[in-house]
C-alpha cells in the first residue's frame, strides 16, 4: 500500500479521511480484519493522529468498525436487525418477548424516571433487568422501571430474587389493560454499567430506546434500553426485511 497525501477540501479534514478510509474498508480489509495502529495509519494518509482518531470514531458511531478489549480495532460485521415495537399492544414479557430477565430489586429510581412514573421522592419502585440476545451475541440491557402499584399483588415470599423475581413482576404486570405505549430513540454514549454489560468500551456509542407504557390512565412501566450502536440495526413495524449495504452498487432488498 502507498502512502496517500489529502488534497485540501473544503469539508473538515477527518471528515474527508473517513470516506478515504471507507473506501478502503470495502477494498482492502475483510469482517473481523484488524487495522494496523494509528501511527501507521496516520502516515498513510498523512495526517495527525487527532484527526485519525475522529474519522476512526465516525467510522465507529456508523457501524464499519469495532474497538475491541485487548484486541483494538476491527472491521465489523454487518449490524444485525432488531426488532422493536413491532407489537404496539403487549406488556413487557408477553409471549413472543425476545427479552431474557436477569433480576429485580425495590429501589428508588432516578429523579427523571420518578417524575414519568409519578412516584414520590424517594419511593421505591421495582427495577427490573433484562439483556437481549441475537445470533449469539449480547446486543442490549434494560432496565424496566414498574411502580409498585401498577403489581399490588405481588410478594417477595413466592421470588425473592434473581430471574424468578423478574418474572414474577412481569407477571403480574400482565393483568392490567394496556392502554398505549409511547416511545423514544436518541443516540447516547455508554456509561460504564452498560459497557461491562455490552462488553464494550465506556463511552462506546449506544442507542437508547426509552418506551412507556400507559394503563388506567397513567404511566404503568417504564423502560429504558441500551443497544450496541455499533452492532444493531433497529427496525420498526414492517421493515425488518430491508438491508442497507455500504457498496453503492447493492440496492435495498
Amino acid at each position: 500500500m502507498g502512502t496517500t497525501q489529502l488534497e485540501s477540501v473544503p469539508e473538515p479534514k477527518y471528515w474527508h479521511l473517513k470516506t478515504v478510509l471507507s473506501e478502503a474498508l470495502d477494498s482492502e480489509f475483510s469482517v473481523g480484519e484488524i487495522l494496523p495502529n494509528e501511527r501507521d495509519l496516520a502516515a498513510r494518509f498523512g495526517v495527525a493522529r487527532a484527526t485519525l482518531r475522529q474519522a476512526l470514531e465516525q467510522l465507529e458511531l456508523e457501524g464499519r468498525l469495532q474497538r475491541r478489549r485487548g484486541v483494538g480495532t476491527t472491521v465489523a460485521p454487518p449490524r444485525v436487525g432488531v426488532a422493536v415495537g413491532t407489537e404496539q399492544h403487549a406488556w413487557p414479557g408477553a409471549a413472543g418477548d425476545a427479552w431474557q430477565p436477569v433480576d429485580s430489586e425495590q429501589a428508588a429510581p432516578p429523579a427523571a424516571v420518578a417524575a414519568t412514573l409519578e412516584t414520590g421522592a424517594g419511593q421505591t419502585v421495582h427495577t427490573v433487568r433484562r439483556t437481549r440476545m441475537s445470533h449469539g451475541q449480547r446486543v442490549a440491557t434494560e432496565l424496566l422501571y414498574i411502580p409498585a402499584a401498577a403489581v399490588p399483588d405481588l410478594t417477595a415470599i413466592d421470588a425473592p430474587s434473581g430471574p424468578a423475581r423478574a418474572r414474577a413482576v412481569l407477571r403480574e404486570l400482565q393483568h392490567l389493560a394496556l392502554e398505549g405505549q409511547d416511545r423514544s430513540v436518541e443516540l447516547g454514549s455508554a456509561r460504564a454499567d452498560d459497557a461491562r454489560e455490552l462488553d464494550r468500551l465506556p463511552g462506546s456509542p449506544v442507542l437508547v430506546v426509552t418506551t412507556r407504557f400507559v394503563a388506567e390512565g397513567r404511566t404503568a412501566a417504564l423502560s429504558v434500553a441500551t443497544y450496541r450502536a455499533d452492532t444493531c440495526r433497529l427496525t420498526f413495524g414492517d421493515s425488518a426485511g430491508v438491508e442497507i449495504h455500504h457498496d453503492p452498487e447493492r440496492q435495498a432488498s
